[in-house]
Formats: structure tokens, C-alpha cells, sequence
């Protein structure tokens, strides 16, 4: 199926945020037995870590990426590169195994999910924000 070229962009957005919210909903649900200040000081430094030097630059790399194709319509998977399916992939697997182990206790899962989560879901915002950009340009453009 061929899309838009910022449409891609919308695409990154709502695969991003469904799978924060989906996350920080799995941290929020086991938080409440580990509420501390310490724990959500830790959280927020999940968040910093992960936003800082993983899904922001994700998020700029490929909407810049995204904004230089010079054809209008591209298949709907072209919002990620082969290298970041492959990254969604290995965090999936790493996470549904982690949680199905057992190994990580129940405190981890709710101070970690809770920072990741919401730095992904920040990241799909942002490709929404991107999004909202792009189209306000294109509809500028063609006035």
C-alpha cells in the first residue's frame, strides 16, 4: 500500500505511541506497591537515558529522512529503515521475555516500563508534532 510521504510521518506516530502508552500503562499498573520517591526519581532517569540518546535522535533521523524522499508516495513500512524495525524487534522480544521469565522483579518492571514508556510515547508525539509541521508546510506550499 503506496502513502503520502507525510503520511509516513503520521504512520511513525501512531505505531510509537501505541506501543508507549502500552508500555507505560504495563509500569503504571505494578508502580502502585513501589511508590517512592526514589523509584520515580529512577524512572525519570530511565526516561532522560532513553529520550536523550536513543528516541530523539531516532525521532530526528528519520523525520529528516522521511522529509528528503523526493517522490510523494512510498510503501507504508518506509517510516523506519531496516535497522530500526530490527532495533522494535530485539526490545519486543527482550521485553515480553523479560516480563514471561519471571527474572525481573515486579519493583524493576514498574520503575523501568514506567521511564521507557513514556520516552516512546514522547517519541510518537514527536513524530505527531513532525507530522503537523510537515502537512502545515505542504498546505503553506501550495498556496
Amino acid at each position: 500500500m503506496m502513502v503520502k510521504r507525510n503520511t509516513l510521518l503520521l504512520l511513525a506516530c501512531l505505531v510509537w505511541s501505541a506501543a508507549g502508552f502500552n508500555i507505560l500503562r504495563i509500569g503504571l499498573m505494578s508502580y502502585p506497591a513501589h511508590r517512592s520517591v526514589l523509584n520515580f526519581l529512577l524512572s525519570a532517569v530511565v526516561f532522560a537515558v532513553f529520550q536523550v540518546l536513543i528516541f530523539g535522535k531516532l525521532v530526528k533521523k528519520h523525520t529528516a529522512r522521511i522529509s528528503g524522499y523526493e517522490e510523494e508516495r512510498h510503501f507504508f513500512l518506509k517510516f523506519f529503515d531496516k535497522k530500526a524495525f530490527a532495533i522494535m524487534a530485539v526490545m519486543m522480544s527482550g521485553g515480553i521475555g523479560l516480563r514471561a521469565s519471571g527474572l525481573a522483579p515486579e519493583q524493576f518492571i514498574a520503575v523501568f516500563y514506567t521511564g521507557l514508556g513514556a520516552s516512546l510515547l514522547l517519541a510518537g508525539l514527536l513524530f505527531g508534532c513532525n507530522w503537523g509541521k510537515a502537512v502545515s508546510a505542504t498546505a503553506s506550499d501550495a498556496k
